[in-house]
C-alpha cells in the first residue's frame, strides 16, 4: 500500500509537469514541449493502472484529481503568471479538504 501511495503521488507530479508544459507546446506546434506533454500524460496514466491494483479506483482517481487540480492552481499562480483572488484559494482549500475527509473515510 505505501509503494502504490508513492507510485500515486509520481503520477500526480508527472501529470502536473505536464500540464504545466502545456503552454510551451503552443497548441501542439513545438514538437519537442509536445512529447514533454504527450509523455507525461501517457507516464502518468499508466502509473495511475498500477495503483489501483492497490487502491480502489474511485480513491485513486479523487486523490489524483484533487491533488493534481490544486496542485496545478498554485503552479499557474507562482510560476505561469495567473491572478489569485480570494475564491481561488478557497476554491483550492475546498479541494484538499475533500481529499483529506476522503481519505479519512476510506481508511477506516
Amino acid at each position: 500500500m505505501l509503494i502504490a501511495a508513492a507510485l500515486l503521488m509520481v503520477a500526480i507530479a508527472t501529470e502536473v509537469a505536464a500540464t504545466a508544459a502545456l503552454p510551451r507546446a503552443e497548441g501542439f506546434t513545438n514538437p519537442g514541449w509536445t512529447a514533454v506533454v504527450v509523455a507525461g500524460y501517457a507516464l502518468s496514466i499508466w502509473l495511475l493502472t498500477v495503483v489501483v491494483k492497490e487502491i480502489p479506483v474511485s480513491v485513486t482517481y479523487a486523490i489524483w484529481a484533487g491533488l493534481g487540480t490544486a496542485a496545478i492552481a498554485v503552479i499557474g499562480v507562482v510560476f505561469l503568471d495567473e491572478p489569485v483572488n480570494p475564491a481561488k484559494i478557497a476554491a483550492i482549500a475546498l479541494i484538499i479538504a475533500g481529499v483529506v475527509l476522503l481519505n479519512a473515510q476510506t481508511s477506516h
